[in-house]
């Protein structure tokens, strides 16, 4: 149950759509992206570079990855409470230290002698995971108490576009330069954020709240204790899940999509992939202009989510006749499910500032984890179903819970977030 706060001391004043803490959300989740997608684009060279055959580096790879994504999810509830604990700003610094010195590790696994490499590997991930957890929930929770409700959603908006850019950015590094030298970048361009974030001041709603002693703050079990708050809890991960059936599906296991359709030119997953988030990018820098436009979260959200739903049917069942109309295709779906920034804005809409750190980090490392169950069912339906009929029925229980979590979920566009749950 929501009730006012209690503090009758007014804010600072509201800061600019290019003001540095919306600069520096923006830039935290660039580098966040970049460190994410960074390992299933340099996994094979990596693992070849370590001596592995190709069923090791199939095998073990994917290993690494559910290391990884495990991370995320135990980090997602670990920075959230923090976020809500200790302060917005506790999390973005703590986070981009995890990650970053996670990331230089990765680029010394080859130099590995104290233990076996591809364990260390998946421990540095690992440790990765937990890091990366953090920098987009904590951005957006901290964006959106500190710009005015008018100009919430196109801040957060701006944040994920140009945070997402940073999956071409490591698409490239990777072509351009070794998978070492990436590692090493990524962990450099987080600690140049670091030295950025020393002149960002905490929300002011968060400062009220920490001097009401008696306000429970970060209770990661309080979802869980109430009817109301979990039925948003779990709409709010529903939203996202059609976001990472396209990416972890559609995108990721394209060169098997592409076998089945019957194209002759091999397709190549991360290019797939890098395709897929330029969409996003571009999907996410005009869903908060689409919100506001239509004074709808709900409305903007369930649009763009129509368009992925359209163009994932295309990719599977029209008939793609090339590589190219493929990876257009990817675009085009990227661009349907670029309401990532919206979604995480949703979350932390729904929820006090008491709850509000650990929604908005909780909710998106939930719907990642969910990964491992979409690329566990579809494994299994192939060998009975095929690739195209196995990625249809992940893609209808997705967009299904998908759309009915946004129809049903309260409404939050223009509303006041100085609030507390009780």
């Amino acid at each position: 149950m929501a009730v006012p706060t209690l503090s009758p001391k007014p804010h600072s004043a509201p800061s600019g759509l290019f003001s540095l803490p919306v600069i520096v959300a923006a830039l935290g989740y660039f580098v966040d992206i970049y460190d994410l997608l960074l390992f299933g684009i340099v996994r094979v060279p990596s693992l070849q570079d370590l001596g592995l055959s190709a069923e090791q580096i199939s095998t073990v790879g994917a290993s690494i990855l559910n290391w990884q994504m495990g991370g995320l999810l135990l980090g997602g509830i670990l920075w959230g409470v923090l976020g809500d604990k200790r302060g917005r700003l506790s999390v973005l610094f703590g986070s981009i230290i995890t990650y970053s010195i996670a990331n230089i590790a990765c680029g010394f696994v080859k130099n590995v002698t104290f233990m076996d490499p591809t364990a260390y590997y998946a421990l540095m991930r690992f440790i990765a995971g937990i890091g990366l957890a953090g920098e987009l929930g904590a951005g957006v929770t901290l964006v959106s108490e500190i710009l005015p409700k008018e100009k919430r959603a196109i801040g957060t908006s701006l944040v994920a576009g140009i945070g997402l850019s940073g999956a071409v950015v490591a698409y490239f590094t990777v072509k351009y330069f070794d998978w070492q030298t990436a590692f090493f970048v990524g962990g450099g361009l987080g600690i140049g954020l670091l030295l950025l974030r020393v002149g960002v001041v905490e929300s002011g709603m968060f400062k009220d709240v920490t001097e009401q002693k008696d306000v429970r703050r970060g209770d990661f079990f309080s979802f869980f204790t109430n009817s109301d708050r979990l039925s948003r809890y779990l709409k709010c991960i529903g939203i996202g899940l059609p976001t990472w059936f396209v990416i972890g599906i559609l995108a990721t296991f394209s060169n098997e999509f592409g076998r089945a359709l019957g194209l002759t030119e091999e397709i190549q997953p991360g290019l797939a992939i890098m395709w897929c988030y330029v969409g996003l990018a571009a999907g996410d820098l005009s869903s908060g202009f689409i919100s506001q436009a239509l004074e709808s979260r709900k409305k903007g959200v369930a649009l763009l989510m129509a368009i992925a739903l359209v163009f994932s049917l295309v990719y599977l069942f029209v008939g793609i006749k090339s590589a190219t109309v493929l990876y257009a295709l990817c675009l085009a779906m990227g661009f349907g499910i670029g309401y990532w920034a919206m979604f995480v804005t949703i979350g932390a809409e729904q929820f006090g500032t008491n709850l509000r750190a650990t929604a908005a980090t909780t909710v998106p490392n939930m719907v990642r984890g969910t990964v491992i169950l979409m690329t566990s069912l579809y494994g299994y339906l192939k060998p009975s179903l095929a690739v195209i009929n196995a990625g249809a029925i992940v893609g209808l229980i997705s967009f299904a819970i998908g759309f009915y979590s946004i129809l049903t979920i309260p409404e939050t566009h223009g509303k006041d977030l100085n609030y507390l749950e009780e």
